[in-house]
Formats: C-alpha cells, sequence, structure tokens
C-alpha cells in the first residue's frame, strides 16, 4: 500500500521508507511494503495494536533491525547499512536506561564524550538540556535518587542533548500512572513545538497519540491503514478498523440498497434504512458496517431535525462526570453507545425508557465490514 505524500517536496522529507518489508522466519511478514515520508519537524506517531508493525518499523529506522526487502533513507542517503550509533539519532525508551552509577549530568555528558566534545562544550550542553527539561538543580543527582517523572525527563534530555536530527520514542511513557502520562504527553509536545526537532512516537495509546501528533499512522497487520492529522483520523475513518481504533465507535451491520455519488441507503438486519456517507461500499447488496460516533447521537427533542431517526430503549447509565453514556438497545444492537454532556442530560431519564434517537447522514460512514475475529 502506498503512503507517499507528493504534497511533500523532496527537500521537506527527513525519512524515507521505500516498500521496506520485514520477516523473521522467512515466510511471515511482520512488516508489508512499507512506503512512508516523514517530514523535516514533524512529530508523527506510530499507533496500533500489539504485533502491527510499528515498533519493528521504529526499530529498523533505529538501526536495531535490518530490513529483509526494501531502502530506508535519512536525509537523502540509504542507511540500511549504517550503524545506530552513526545514524544521529536520538532514542528514549519505556524504561529510560539510564546508567544508575552515573549522576544525571554524567549520564547527559555521556554521548557528548563519545563523540569526542571537549568538557567545556559538553559542560555548556547540559546544563542547557537540563533547563530545557527544567530539571536545573538535579544534576548531581542519582537515577536512584529521581522520580519515575524525573527519570523520563533526564532520558528525554539525553536523547537531546546531541542536537541529533531525529528522535525515536517508543512507548515512553507507558511506566507512568494516568496524571503524570498526561503532564508528560504536553512536555514533550512543547519541547518538540519549541526545537523543531524531527520526532517519530511508537504508542498503542490512541489518546496520547491524537494529543502529541502532527500526524498518525495507524498500523495494522503489518501495513498502515491510514495516516492523516489526528481530526481527520478521528472524524474522517477511511475503514472499519480505524473507526474502532481510534476513538469510541457505535457499529451497525447492514446492505447497501442503493448508492448515489458520496451517499448511499443501507438496510438493517431489521429492515431500517439507513441514509450514510459512501466511503468504502460495494456494489449494491454488499455487506456494509455503519460507523457513528456516540457524541453524534442526539437523544429526545434533539433528533427531531436528523434525517436518521430511531428509538432506542436504554439499557444502561455511565456516569463520568463531566458526561454520561448511555447504553441503548437501537436496531437489535443491545451496546449502542450514545455521550450525553452533563449540561444536556434530561435527569428524567431512566433505565428501561423508550427514546427517540438519530443523527445527521454526515456523521454516519459506510464502511467496509469487520470480522467479528478483529
Amino acid at each position: 500500500m502506498s503512503e507517499i505524500d507528493s504534497s511533500a517536496a523532496v527537500s521537506d522529507v527527513l525519512v524515507s521508507f521505500r516498500g521496506v518489508q520485514k520477516s523473521y522466519d522467512g515466510e511471515l511478514l511482520i512488516v508489508k511494503d512499507l512506503n512512508l515520508e516523514i517530514r523535516k519537524g514533524e512529530f508523527l506517531t506510530l499507533l496500533g495494536p500489539s504485533g502491527s508493525g510499528k515498533t519493528t518499523s521504529l526499530m529498523m529506522l533505529a538501526g536495531f533491525e535490518t530490513p529483509t526487502a526494501g531502502e530506508i533513507q535519512l536525509g537523502g542517503r540509504s542507511i540500511n547499512h549504517v550503524p545506530p550509533h552513526k545514524r544521529d539519532i536520538g532514542m528514549v525508551f519505556q524504561n529510560y536506561a539510564l546508567f544508575p552509577h552515573m549522576t544525571v549530568a554524567e549520564n547527559l555528558g555521556f554521548p557528548l564524550s563519545v563523540r569526542s566534545l571537549n568538557k567545556s562544550e559538553i559542560s555548556e550542553r547540559v546544563k542547557r538540556v537540563l533547563g530545557m527539561v527544567q530539571l536545573d538543580t538535579f544534576a548531581h543527582r542519582y537515577p536512584a535518587q529521581l522520580s519515575g517523572g524525573q527519570q523520563q525527563r533526564v532520558a528525554l534530555a539525553r536523547a537531546l542533548v546531541f542536537e541529533p536530527q531525529l528522535v525515536l520514542m517508543d512507548e515512553p511513557l507507558g511506566a507512568l500512572d494516568k496524571q503524570l502520562r498526561e503532564h508528560m504527553q504536553m512536555e514533550i509536545k512543547h519541547l518538540h513545538q519549541r526545537l523543531g526537532v524531527t520526532v517519530v512516537y511508537v504508542t498503542h495509546d490512541q489518546s496520547e497519540a491524537l494529543t502529541m501528533s502532527d500526524r498518525v499512522a495507524v498500523f495494522h497487520e503489518g501495513e498502515i491503514q491510514q495516516i492523516a492529522n489526528p481530526r481527520v483520523l478521528y472524524e474522517e475513518p477511511i475503514n472499519t478498523f480505524v473507526a474502532n481504533f481510534i476513538g469510541e465507535n457505535n457499529r451497525l451491520n447492514g446492505h447497501l440498497l442503493s448508492q448515489a455519488g458520496d451517499r448511499c441507503v443501507v438496510t438493517l438486519a431489521g429492515g431500517e434504512t439507513v441514509q450514510a456517507l459512501a466511503i468504502n461500499v460495494g456494489p449494491p447488496g454488499a455487506p456494509v458496517t455503519l460507523s457513528i460516533r456516540p457524541e453524534r447521537v442526539c437523544l429526545n427533542s434533539h433528533s427531531e431535525y436528523c434525517a436518521n431517526r430511531f428509538s432506542g430503549r436504554v439499557a444502561e447509565l455511565i456516569y463520568l462526570g463531566d458526561h454520561v453514556r448511555v447504553r441503548l438497545e437501537v436496531a437489535g444492537k443491545t451496546d449502542f453507545f450514545v455521550k450525553q454532556p452533563i449540561a444536556e442530560l434530561d435527569p428524567a431519564l431512566g433505565v428501561g425508557d423508550v427514546v427517540p434517537i438519530g443523527w445527521q447522514v454526515e456523521h454516519v460512514r459506510a464502511l467496509d465490514p469487520l470480522l467479528e475475529a478483529h
């Protein structure tokens, strides 16, 4: 599947994957024909479930894995046979990988001393990068004397201290608790904006990918399913896998009745018809999966002007502070969810109530049917 972006001028491209494949046993491809261009200064996230090929792709770029086929270019030259330490790439891992017997300053100075910088230059750069990650007063502490968040900042500083053109991050926040993780997401994002360095980030956490990235590449079974900015990925998924993997998604299965331009009509199992955007459909009669985000479904009087109107029976109300998730039985499905902001919720709504619901044509996408096994 080709993902080469013709809009990116050649001079803007820092990394280029060209027909890259990876197999460990000569048969099963972990990465299949990867074509991807990464622009200078962008924050690109590789997102996908375990085993989707995202980490293997990152490790090939880092030089810790060798492509079975294809070529990886950095700054216009092939790096397939360039060892990791000669690629001018900074790395941040989940386990920090700090030297326990070295102070923070010594940890940061190490990548510079192996590059034969003089002591005053090393001292100057270490001081500058400590300021960047707000750890100025921690230079003489050892890793064991730091919290998890502080250790991760040191690891980040060490990846930036030799001023690489590219920084790779593999699940760097996976070991942190939720609050610290969210704080560090913003720290990394702001640091990237200030420095303008190119970042390739790997995660399986879709909210992290949406929060931090300029573009996100969604991987599944060794291939990029879609690559786009976070808003497009969430609002305009091109297949059912992306719709399900990015955010919450209601799915209704049916068959294509008719199509006119970018609109179509789908018949559900119970005989109901739905007007939808025809994004990825076959001929009339072919199976279709409809995708509707929970926050795009209107309840009660809000549904009056919707093109698609149904009724649903309230099965469960789940209180989440700023909003309530309402689980409904709709068109034969028992797990159809509506997200209601707390300010808009009818306080009289109760389990067992049958309520009108609806959604606009532009908020329901007709996509390929996804086998339940996935």
